[in-house]
């Protein structure tokens, strides 16, 4: 049996891993585009190279603008391509910019424009205010050709190359002559209390031909770029080679003119495949070896508490099982005083544990039965969609390279999943013995999304009044309330209708009229010590993982591991649901038959030291800095913490459930 479940963890592992494989970055399906030198292009081929820029933002500042804000150059005939809503709701701004290639047509100092700055002039001293404090806090340029980021790649530590898709606009030597951020790769970068303008890039395109592939044109395979500050006094023969740097004194007290110039070179490279053209950047993200740590730490951490379940499970539980139901009739002593069939074991084979002693209340309804049953409706919604979400994104439909799919699949799989919570939130709650099933079904469908979404439109707020490109435009809100209202409510009400509609949940033994007394419990059964172990482990699988999540988040670095994340959500799930039923087992023992709550919080908290995690990553990760800043990165951190408290407490809920059921179903007690 031991050599059964063995192979068959090993290959669910084998199967998950090769269906998770972290090679798959693409979306199925996702078209190439030809291109072909000037004069022999088509429909079917692309002779003009568009380059397109996205939002700027910075690790010192959660608030991201939008390209134009900064005063750079503009697209004459600007266009924006069309944005899901995963892409609004990030905050991405994508549109058109100058910067236009023809194909293998090699350009050397060619300029894009002339920005001047006249000492004097109110509103050129707040454009180039804007542009230093962009500098200050070390924004990056975010541009894209064909669907792919131009990368800047730089080597680090070890002789590693690293490729960061963003590049700064800019640098900072500081009053005291100390060089921040991109001013430390050149040693002229050295006037005290300067800012030092990146007004020239030297871009390299890649490109596979297909002249052997059997397919017309070529396909860009990577796109690179450095950025360099060099000055330049003529517009219309700007010098590329040498020079001085581009200087913006911290003081306005002169005209200041910056000139935009970039060099665009093509490469012929067969060896790289279309499919894999992001291997580049991601290979250079030395993350493997301490994600497949974190699977092994958390893999060690299941099979601890796998073992302790199954010891309880295998020797504990069907030790007293086979003691209380192996009582021969001759020893039964029939109650004289009872109308019904009521048995007491003989006096030598009365050794019942805790457990079993509370059989009469272990079933008995919670208080506060309804917001429970609320909870649990909202965390099946959610267990759900991140299941799905994640399974998707694990085969490779959700990946970088379909911008904002992630959280468009997200957010149209929550609102079509209303019918779920409305179930289990109606059938519980008719299993609690409630009534009031109008008010269930509207806390249900209005309570936990109604927090988020307050939270959410107070972030908003503090984005519009700060002029951020991660503010919501106010129809995309109407849009989102329309999902809302219009789907999600309906079908919670759907669910809700086939929930009261069913009987509740047969309970294997009766509950007593008079509730047992809870005997002194010792400091480790009580409830709030319980509750905050119960919590420890399921975070333990999760904080290396965690890291990486807040990096994409806040640290705008790219993450595509879902396969690892995929796993390790698994681990999560094992992990929420034997350390609830462990704890809920060493309760009962204890005779504290208030087990419906418990489990919910027992496995929930461990969103508290999610928060704890989140506030240490603030301090010591993040160079965070402004009062709005800080405020948008708690508000949002509020939500992932309510989301994740919901879902891992239904997690333990559900697992203890059937946990209690199982135990006093086998047993039969009335």
């Amino acid at each position: 049996m031991k050599k059964r479940i063995h192979f068959g963890f090993v290959l669910v592992y084998a199967l998950v891993s090769y269906f998770c494989s972290c090679s798959a970055f693409y979306l199925p399906g996702l078209a190439p585009v030809s291109f072909c030198e000037d004069g022999k292009g088509g429909e079917d081929c692309q002779t003009e190279i568009q380059l397109f820029v996205n939002r700027l933002d910075s690790v010192e500042s959660v608030l991201p603008y939008e390209y134009d804000v900064f005063d750079f150059c503009k697209d004459a005939k600007e266009m924006r391509p069309s944005e899901n809503l995963g892409q609004v709701l990030f905050g991405e701004r994508i549109e058109s910019s100058p910067y236009k290639f023809k194909f293998k047509q090699d350009e050397k100092c060619k300029a894009v424009c002339t920005k001047n700055y006249k000492k004097g002039n109110q509103d050129d001293t707040t454009k180039l205010d804007f542009l230093k404090m962009g500098m200050h806090l070390n924004y990056q340029h975010h541009w894209i050709i064909d669907n792919m980021p131009v990368t800047w790649c730089y080597d680090v530590e070890d002789g590693q190359k690293y490729c960061n898709p963003g590049f700064p606009i800019g640098c900072f030597v500081t009053g005291d002559g100390r060089a921040k951020d991109a001013c430390v790769i050149n040693a002229e970068f050295n006037k005290k209390n300067t800012y030092y303008v990146f007004n020239h890039v030297d871009i390299k395109i890649t490109y596979h031909s297909g002249a052997e592939e059997g397919w017309r044109g070529a396909r860009l395979v990577a796109a690179t770029l450095e950025p360099k500050s060099i000055k330049n006094t003529d517009e219309k023969n700007p010098s590329c080679e040498g020079g001085n740097p581009m200087e913006v004194p911290g003081e306005f007290n002169s005209d200041v003119s910056v000139v935009y110039t970039y060099s665009v070179t093509f490469e012929e490279n067969n060896s790289i495949k279309w499919a894999s053209r992001w291997d580049y950047i991601l290979v250079s993200m030395p993350h493997t070896n301490i994600q497949w740590f974190s699977i092994m730490n958390s893999l060690v951490i299941v099979l601890f508490l796998s073992g302790m379940v199954a010891m309880i499970m295998l020797r504990t539980l069907h030790k007293d099982i086979a003691r209380y139901n192996q009582v021969d009739q001759e020893d039964l002593i029939k109650l004289p005083s009872s109308k019904e069939k009521s048995f007491l074991p003989h006096e030598d084979a009365q050794e019942e544990s805790g457990w079993k002693q509370v059989h009469g209340d272990v079933f008995r309804p919670p208080r506060k039965g309804m917001l429970l049953s609320v909870f649990l409706g909202q965390g099946a919604q959610i267990s759900i969609m991140t299941f799905i979400t994640l399974f998707l994104a694990c085969l490779g439909f959700l990946s970088p390279a379909n911008r904002g799919a992630l959280m468009t699949c997200a957010v149209v799989l929550w609102v079509l999943l209303g019918t779920p919570a409305g179930y289990v939130s109606a059938r519980l709650y008719k299993t609690f013995g409630g009534e009031k099933w109008k008010t269930n079904v509207l806390l249900t469908a209005l309570l936990c999304p109604g927090i988020v979404f307050a939270d959410f439109f107070l972030m908003n707020l503090i984005l519009w009044v700060e002029g951020s490109s991660a503010a919501i435009p106010f129809g995309t809100l109407v849009a989102i309330l329309a999902l809302w209202f219009g789907i999600s409510v309906p079908l919670t009400f759907v669910g809700a209708y086939f929930g009261f509609k069913k009987p509740a949940i047969e309970q294997p033994v009766r509950t007593n009229q008079i509730p047992r007394q809870i005997p002194e419990q010792s400091f480790f059964t009580k409830p709030i010590p319980g509750i905050v172990m119960g919590g420890i482990l399921p975070f333990g699988c999760i904080f290396i993982q965690l890291f990486f999540i807040l990096n994409s988040i806040w640290s705008h670095q790219m993450y595509y591991m879902f396969g690892f994340l995929f796993l390790v959500f698994i681990i999560l799930l094992i992990t929420c649901s034997e350390a609830t039923i462990l704890l809920c087992y060493f309760h009962l023992c204890a005779e504290d038959y208030h087990w419906w709550w418990r489990s919910f919080l027992t496995s929930g908290f461990t969103a508290v030291y999610l928060f704890i995690y989140a506030v240490h990553y603030f301090f010591s990760k993040l160079q965070i800095i402004g009062a709005a800043s800080t405020i948008l990165y708690f508000g949002y951190t509020m939500i992932m913490v309510l989301i994740f408290f919901l879902f891992t407490g239904t997690i333990g809920f559900f697992a203890c459930f059937w946990f209690v059921n199982k135990i006093y179903s086998v047993v039969k007690v009335d």
